[in-house]
């Protein structure tokens, strides 16, 4: 069984910017940001989506006198070695990252140029793209970041056929989730799926119900360093229901033993031993390499319940809320990487993004819907964004790269029964910020 990758998230690899004490360069060779070569050096993560991004370069080349050269890690390495080059020589100019914790540290040694001068004189480069997007690179109240390749929201999928059988509809409050874990177990049906052994699919639980309890003012607190957020009673209460949840049979009995990145989960609702699956935007391709018939005809999708009585908006989103560029503060061509920024919201990158699967952010995107590997889809997932009040990035990405293990842990050693409230509670208290 063919299973598309996750998409890139952060590598379990602690930032710590004692880095900037003066690490051995690596890298091609070339030349990066203070190397003063005469070009703008542009580093990306390593992949298939690689194509789109060296039209852009071969378009912007066309016209500006400042050229610009495309560099790439593997994506396996990339954070790594990212992190290596950032102080040498050889740093970007302009490089791919995640936004949230993924470049807070470079902020906070002063590796980064803040972009509100280059918006001031370009609004375009803020304001064509969506809100609850383009915020996850702010820092301090500064722009660090602007976006480039595709959105990747967290959704409840579910197999329609195993549903319509059960006499179960999608739900859309929680009760109605737990009633549909009932009716699904009763079936002889794991009512949902999970790859609880990569850890990772585990977190969607806790950040989709700590926001509609708590909304996401808490965790916006406890990633400022206010530790006690985690202590509260929506903490508690979240905590509650994840219980509840899990008591209740909702992922069976062996789902630490079961991965998303194997085909495991997706196989489990495929093939109907499964009701639904929380997953990131992505599952819909890994289901269409992995069984298209299914993926095309059974495969529905929907955001997640609403809380009753919480104070988390049945809008919000959670998930990957887009890759970014950002700029290296020794840059010796600030107004040429402005002009390139600029094409990140062009009408050509839209539609060479969309042709590839990925779902820009910029507010043109939706007039090149139609254009899209599937329409409908797109279609929904933008409209889902284009709507969200807030869209929380995931927890494990917000955080600094060092806090990813420890994330990883409390939350499946809660779900697992391996600790309690207070646990969950002071391990994440216990969490690195920056």
């Amino acid at each position: 069984m063919k299973i598309r990758a996750r998409k890139p998230r952060l590598l379990a690899v602690g930032v710590t910017l004692a880095l900037a004490l003066g690490l051995s360069a690596c890298g091609d060779g070339e030349g990066g940001a203070s190397s003063g070569d005469g070009r703008i050096h542009v580093l990306v993560y390593g992949d298939a989506t690689n194509k789109v991004e060296k039209k852009l370069v071969e378009t912007f080349n066309r016209t500006s006198d400042v050229k610009v050269v495309l560099d790439t890690i593997p994506g396996a390495d990339y954070q790594q070695k990212l992190q290596t080059i950032m102080t040498t020589p050889q740093a970007p100019d302009v490089f791919f990252n995640w936004g949230g914790g993924s470049i807070r540290p470079y902020v906070r040694a002063d590796l980064l140029m803040p972009l509100d001068d280059f918006i001031k004189k370009e609004p375009g480069l803020k304001g064509n793209f969506l809100p609850s997007v383009f915020d996850t690179a702010v820092v301090d109240g500064r722009s660090y970041g602007v976006p480039m390749r595709g959105t990747q929201p967290v959704l409840l999928f579910h197999n329609k056929q195993v549903l319509e059988k059960a006499g179960v509809t999608p739900p859309t409050t929680w009760e109605e989730l737990l009633g549909a874990v009932k009716t699904l177990k009763s079936e002889g049906i794991t009512p949902i799926a999970l790859g609880g052994g990569d850890r990772w699919p585990t977190l969607m639980w806790f950040e989709y119900l700590y926001d509609r309890v708590a909304g996401p003012g808490l965790f916006r607190k406890a990633l400022e360093g206010d530790k006690e957020a985690w202590a509260g009673a929506d903490s508690r209460k979240a905590l509650s229901m994840i219980r509840e949840l899990v008591d209740a049979g909702a992922f069976g009995t062996t789902f630490d033993s079961v991965k998303f990145t194997d085909g495991g989960s997706p196989a489990l609702l495929a093939t109907g031993k499964a009701g639904f699956e929380l997953m990131g935007s992505w599952a819909y391709a890994t289901q269409q390499d992995a069984d298209k018939e299914f993926a095309e005809k059974d495969l529905g999708y929907t955001a997640f319940p609403a809380v009753t009585g919480g104070k988390g908006d049945r809008a919000n989103l959670v998930g990957n809320t887009n890759n970014f560029y950002s700029v290296s503060r020794k840059t010796k061509h600030p107004e040429a990487v402005a002009e390139f920024l600029k094409l990140m919201y062009s009408d050509g990158f839209v539609r060479e993004q969309l042709a590839v699967g990925n779902l820009p952010t910029t507010t043109n995107t939706e007039k090149f819907l139609a254009t899209a590997a599937n329409p409908a889809y797109s279609a929904y997932q933008f409209d889902l964004v284009k709507k969200a009040p807030s869209f929380q990035l995931s927890w494990d990405q917000a955080y600094p790269p060092a806090a990813i293990t420890p994330i990883h842990q409390a939350v499946q050693q809660f779900f697992n029964g391996q600790t309690d409230e207070g646990g969950f509670i002071r391990a994440m208290q216990a969490l690195p910020t920056v």
